[in-house]
C-alpha cells in the first residue's frame, strides 16, 4: 500500500491494514452508492463489489457523483468501476451489471459488510433476509427530498424488518424528488458505519435520521421485534 496515500486518514483512524484486507459489496450504484463507493475506495478498502443493473440517465447527473455526461447510456456498475479504478489503483474493483434477486444473492457472500444503497424496497428486504441468515453485517440507507436514514444492521441485533415493515407506496426520488446535499450526507454516514464495523468499533442499534431542510439530526433507538420472522431465533 502507498504510505502517503492514506497518511492523513492514518493520523486519526489507524487500522489501515484492516481496511486494506476488507471486502465491501455495494448494492445500488446510484445517488447513495456512487458517493459511498468513492469514499470507500479513497479510504483504501481492499475490495469493492458493485451490483446494479440500471443505466446512467441524464437526470442522474445532478447527484450521482461518479458519472459525467459521457456516461449516459452506460451501465452504472460498469461506469462507476471505470472511474473508481482511476481514483485508486490499489483497490480491487469488481462489478456485476445485474439486478439483485433470489437467484444471485451469493454475490453478497464473503463480504465483511454489505452496503445497501438501492432505493428498491424489495431489494432492501432481500439484502436484509440474506445477511441475517448468513450473519453478514450490512448498512441500510435511504434518501428522498432533503431527508434520509442510515442504520447498521449487525448479527444478533434488530434487523430492517423489525422497524420497516413491507410497504408498497414509499416515496422515492423519481416520484417526489431529491436534493443532492442529502445524497452526499447519508452515504457519508453509511460509510462511517461501515468503517466502524471494519475496524471493530461498537455499533449501536440506532436509526439515524437527517433532515437537511429543517437542519435536524436524530438518533432513534431500534428494539428487536420478538416476533420478527427474519431475525427471531
Amino acid at each position: 500500500m502507498s504510505s502517503e496515500k492514506y497518511s492523513r486518514q492514518e493520523l486519526f483512524l489507524g487500522k489501515q491494514e484492516k481496511l486494506s484486507a476488507a471486502k465491501v459489496v455495494i448494492v445500488g450504484v446510484g445517488a447513495l452508492g456512487t458517493v459511498a463507493a468513492e469514499l470507500l475506495v479513497r479510504a483504501g478498502v481492499g475490495e469493492i463489489v458493485l451490483v446494479d443493473f440500471d443505466g446512467v440517465e441524464e437526470s442522474n447527473l445532478q447527484r450521482q457523483s461518479l458519472f459525467t455526461e459521457k456516461d449516459v447510456g452506460k451501465n452504472k456498475a460498469l461506469a462507476a468501476a471505470e472511474r473508481l479504478r482511476e481514483i485508486n489503483s490499489l483497490v480491487q474493483i469488481k462489478f456485476y451489471p445485474v439486478r439483485l434477486e433470489e437467484g444471485n444473492l451469493n454475490l453478497l457472500d464473503h463480504a465483511d459488510v454489505v452496503l445497501g444503497c438501492t432505493d428498491d424496497l424489495e431489494s432492501r428486504f432481500l439484502i436484509n433476509k440474506y445477511c441475517v441468515k448468513k450473519n453478514i453485517p450490512w448498512v441500510y440507507g435511504a434518501a428522498v427530498k432533503a431527508q434520509g436514514y442510515a442504520m447498521a444492521i449487525v448479527p444478533d441485533g434488530p434487523c430492517l424488518n423489525c422497524f420497516l415493515k413491507k410497504a408498497v407506496d414509499l416515496d422515492n426520488a423519481c416520484t417526489v424528488g431529491v436534493l443532492n446535499t442529502i445524497t452526499y450526507a447519508i452515504p457519508a454516514l453509511q460509510v462511517q458505519l461501515v468503517l466502524d464495523i471494519l475496524i471493530g468499533r461498537e455499533v449501536k442499534a440506532e436509526l439515524y435520521y437527517l433532515d437537511l431542510w429543517q437542519k435536524e439530526f436524530k438518533k432513534l433507538k431500534v428494539k428487536k421485534d420478538a416476533g420478527c420472522e427474519i431475525c427471531r431465533k
